[in-house]
């Protein structure tokens, strides 16, 4: 990717969907944060000194009941259901198929406006599980080691496309409570990681609504603390993400001199190492989190020598972090090959001794293409050969 390419406009046709392009043009309820749904309801005909109430019943009905029809919410006047019916949809993205790893790994994929798709991964753990969601159609960064990276962004997700996602796997996992069930605490979703499909800070505004939906704590209610975004490092949002979001960040760094990241991240061609380090030195501190991830995807040959882990450990000194280490994930066409497992335990080690907490993550979901780096809509997938995908990642 040339500099002229990253700086670049994001033209008309990748941009979100306006709010108000649903059926029949009613306005879709789903994504919109608390203030604009207030505004909605005003503008649909609620008096301004009911909004508030208002506001805060369909929020209930939507995100702590998971109610998808206006008849059901019984605690409103049988004419105010009428006046939502008319005035408003509850549209979430459709679930096209579902796959279930041997490790129970879900992948779903699912269909937005327009006919395009997406998909969300849950993956389950002890006393946990994990959903990584999209925020775009494709991806922009073209990142070589990455299959998402082959498929050309088509347009960012909505707010609602993005909180969707979460109240689909909700839906999938039978995790809304029942009314007058007793209160369970067990959180089958107990974290959100915006690891998925596309960059998340090229579609901030979205991603920032969404993420304020999914952190209010009368709905869906995962903390700030519970919810990681993760990015390749676009310098100008990584302040404004530790101002209006606060959530934990995961830094796509996987290589410790320039001449190598430019390759397998070329957005560092715009902001070097030197200046993405710079800017997030200051992160833990804006959002009052406690550390910063860096994940480092090991390529063999490429970025695991002794050396690297040398360097990285001093590259990010004065960094409260940790290094999660990810064994590279096969594709079809993939131009790179996993590190062998002594190589990675080696690199693993030497940050470990330097005092950096640097878990080797364990692939979930390669049998049904759901681990980290794999995701790919089945009809947005690229027909290249591995000869052309290794020539354009320089290989």
């Amino acid at each position: 990717m040339t500099a002229q390419t990253l700086n670049a406009p994001i033209t008309q046709d990748v941009l979100t969907l306006p709010r108000k392009a649903v059926e029949g043009g009613k306005r879709n309820l789903i994504g919109l944060t608390r203030p604009q749904l207030r505004a909605a309801l005003i503008e649909a005909g609620t008096s301004e000194r009911q909004a508030k109430m208002r506001e805060g019943q369909v929020w209930q009905w939507l995100y702590h009941w998971g109610k998808r029809d206006f008849a059901a919410m019984t605690n409103l006047a049988k004419d105010y259901r009428a006046l939502l019916a008319e005035k408003f949809t509850i549209e979430l993205p459709e679930i096209v198929s579902k796959q279930v790893s041997t490790d129970g790994t879900r992948k779903y994929l699912l269909r937005i406006n327009g006919g395009h798709e997406v998909e969300t991964v849950y993956i389950p753990e002890e006393g946990r599980g994990t959903l990584c969601i999209s925020s775009q159609v494709g991806c922009t960064l073209t990142c070589s080691f990455c299959h998402t990276g082959t498929q050309k962004l088509v347009r960012n997700l909505t707010a609602a496309e993005i909180v969707g996602q979460v109240m689909i796997a909700r839906d999938d996992l039978g995790e809304w409570p029942e009314q007058g069930a007793p209160k369970n605490e067990t959180r089958l979703i107990s974290n959100v990681v915006l690891m998925g499909m596309g960059e998340p800070l090229y579609n901030f505004e979205n991603v920032r609504d969404a993420m304020k939906v999914v952190m209010d704590n009368e709905g869906l209610t995962l903390s700030r603390r519970r919810i990681t975004l993760s990015t390749s490092g676009i310098v100008p949002e990584i302040a404004r993400t530790a101002e209006e979001i606060g959530c934990l960040l995961a830094v796509s760094f996987h290589a410790t001199t320039d001449a190598v990241r430019d390759r397998l991240v070329p957005v560092n061609k715009k902001w070097n190492i030197a200046t993405l380090l710079d800017t997030l030195r200051d992160y833990p501190r804006l959002s009052n989190s406690e550390r910063i991830t860096f994940e480092y995807v090991m390529l063999k040959g490429v970025n695991d020598s002794d050396e690297d882990a040398r360097r990285l450990v001093q590259l990010i000194k004065g960094i409260p972090a940790k290094i999660n280490l990810i064994p590279f994930n096969e594709w079809p066409g993939a131009p790179y090959e996993r590190s062998d497992w002594a190589r990675i335990e080696a690199f693993s080690d030497i940050i470990f001794k330097a005092g950096y907490a640097s878990p080797i993550r364990t692939p979930r979901g390669e049998d049904i293409m759901a681990a980290c780096g794999q995701l790919k809509s089945a009809t947005e997938r690229a027909r290249k050969s591995r000869a052309q995908i290794a020539a354009e990642a320089g290989v």
